[in-house]
């Protein structure tokens, strides 16, 4: 049974400072509608300018996710982003007035709590998954850093960390369930190491950070006024840097909440995919600029794969209509009958396919040391298989035609020559009114893509 999309019941609104940029920013996330996805809007600026939490709109991942479209940005998203993906939510609208989201506790608990007492409403449309089928894989060689995903039938996250670190060591965390993410997943704080802080401050950065929102790692004691130095870095009054170690507002949430939070980045970058999927991730030392271009790398798997043909075209397989009955429908007539057979067709779809052979006319000039079929005779060939499947919801078809009356979003994406069989497959992209028929139509040759176009087009009765 198909999982339905999930959105919030009730907005929650969140105040809080950045950790970069220190600003108090006001943040509401809103339900929103099937397929919208998660989208954040920037309300401080005019036109309420809208970001999708997308992996190409990552434009810098240094200390923090950060998107953007044109001028407007959203910094340190990994937290809410994680804690949406974690409680299964789909489709959301987030406004804030500043940009940078919250820090929070520096971990993604407040989120989940707020989205809790929020509560879930389920959608109407089914929820997507991107399944893992072959082995993915990202790597930088010189830092460790290693992702890669596997074939299965759920989604888990191994992590291992290792930094060196007498104090951290070898970390391991692991999720098995997505149903374990608010106990044992959500509740790890954010980290730095000592000698970090001075480096970043001089950078701008972490001027809303304190020991209220982040772990501090302490790789070896310091003197007195250098200790000091950093409890007044840190907002403290006194940090105790007497011995190595962790310094933190309350005591680690979990033995490996290191390994735990760097699990938490990932699955906030992760769903940057714009969808779940489905495979086992192995994740060595991840961080931001890893995370997010191995989402890219599956963003271009999951678009990739929306190219590829839902029918598989079986030349032994009898047509529903062959040329025959293909002249009863149409008006068209050699050379310009541009379909040999339609294969399916239902109530708001049509199958059809076009042998191209080297006899093809227009093959004598278009190129005669090089031919390849016209593109506009690729569109004029998608909008008759289009035309049998228009004419096909009037009793009387022979006595009707149809004409196109806009051509929109046309891309070609690979010649078709002598040899290839072209398989057509249109859909209606909303409902016949008043004979006027809107169609988005693909041409495949094997599993590629060939060209696609949006067309329009009247049924007209013909003139006697």
């Amino acid at each position: 049974m198909s999982e339905k999309q999930i959105t919030l019941s009730s907005s929650f609104t969140v105040q809080g400072k950045g950790l970069h940029t220190g600003a108090i920013i006001n943040l509401t996330v809103k339900p929103a509608q099937d397929n919208t996805g998660i989208v954040f809007y920037r309300t401080d600026i005019e036109d309420s300018p809208a970001i999708e939490a997308l992996a190409e709109n990552v434009v810098e991942t240094s200390r923090s996710t950060v998107i953007a479209k044109k001028d407007a940005r959203v910094s340190t998203i990994e937290h809410l982003m994680a804690a949406l993906w974690g409680m299964g939510i789909d489709n959301a609208v987030i406004e804030l007035d500043g940009g940078e989201v919250p820090i929070c506790d520096g971990s993604a608990r407040p989120w989940v709590e707020a989205i809790q007492k929020a509560g879930t409403v389920e959608l109407k449309e089914d929820r997507e998954y991107y399944n893992i089928d072959e082995k993915i894989s990202y790597h930088i060689e010189e830092r460790g850093v290693k992702i890669v995903a596997y074939p299965d039938d759920s989604f888990s996250i191994s992590v291992n960390v290792d930094y060196g670190s007498s104090v951290i060591g070898n970390q391991y965390a692991g999720l098995n369930s997505m149903s374990d993410f608010a106990s044992q997943v959500a509740p790890c704080r954010t980290f730095v190491f000592l000698h970090e802080l001075e480096p970043l401050i001089n950078s701008n950065l972490i001027k809303g950070g304190d020991l209220d929102n982040a772990i501090v790692i302490v790789e070896k004691p310091l003197p007195k006024e250098e200790a000091e130095k950093i409890a007044h870095l840190c907002n403290a009054n006194s940090i105790d840097t007497k011995k190595k170690g962790y310094i933190a507002k309350n005591e680690l949430r979990f033995e490996n909440e290191i390994a735990r939070h760097k699990l938490l980045d990932l699955m906030g970058d992760f769903a940057l995919i714009g969808r779940r999927i489905r495979g086992k991730i192995f994740a060595t030392r991840p961080g931001h600029k890893a995370n997010t271009e191995f989402a890219k790398i599956v963003r271009k798997a999951i678009k990739r794969d929306a190219e590829k043909p839902t029918y598989q075209y079986n030349p032994n397989t009898t047509p529903l209509y062959d040329v025959n009955k293909i002249k009863q429908i149409l008006p068209h007539r050699p050379p310009f009958l541009l379909v040999d057979k339609i294969m399916e067709m239902g109530a708001d779809s049509v199958i059809g396919i076009k042998q191209v052979t080297m006899n093809e006319p227009f093959f004598v000039g278009h190129f005669p040391d090089e031919p390849v079929m016209p593109g506009v005779l690729i569109i004029e060939a998608m909008a008759q298989c289009g035309g049998i499947l228009a004419l096909s919801t009037v009793p009387d078809p022979e006595n009707y035609s149809t004409y196109f009356m806009k051509i929109d979003g046309v891309k070609f994406k690979r010649k078709v020559v002598p040899g290839d069989t072209l398989m057509f497959h249109l859909e209606l992209s909303e409902p016949i009114r008043r004979g006027i028929v809107q169609m988005f139509a693909r041409a495949y040759v094997g599993d590629s893509l060939a060209t696609e176009a949006q067309l329009m087009a009247m049924i007209t009765k013909n003139k006697k």
